[in-house]
Order: C-alpha cells, then structure tokens, then sequence
C-alpha cells in the first residue's frame, strides 16, 4: 500500500501494533484500516458493503480459519 499515510505519535503507534498483534491482524495497516471504516460507518451512518469490502472480509475470514 503506497498511497495516502497517516502519522501518528510513538506511542498510539506502539498501541496499534499491540492490538493489531492481539486481535490477529496481519499488519497494523489492517488494523488501522478496520477500526477506521467501523468508525466512519457508524458516523455516516452507512451499512452497505461494497464489493471490495467483501472480498476483506473474505480475506480476513480465510486468515483466521473461520472459512476456507
């Protein structure tokens, strides 16, 4: 992933790797990532998934072992 980046203080960095780590993410990308869409949803109020949000679930899903 190369494009937009957010910066983030040491510390709330150092507690995004903990809890990536703890719940099973792959990267810390992913976690940020998935934290931010709950949160933007629950905001704007929008429960549709896209495609695309399928398919990361699907991923996420094979990645746990919960599907094949």
């Amino acid at each position: 992933m190369f494009g937009n980046r957010i910066k983030l203080d040491d510390e709330l960095f150092r507690k995004v790797k903990q809890c990536a780590e703890a719940a099973g993410y792959s990267s810390s990308d992913e976690f940020v990532a998935h934290v931010l869409e709950k949160e933007t949803t629950r905001i704007l109020g929008t429960d549709e998934l896209t495609p695309a949000d399928e398919e990361k679930i699907k991923k996420r899903l094979e990645g746990l072992g919960y599907i094949e």
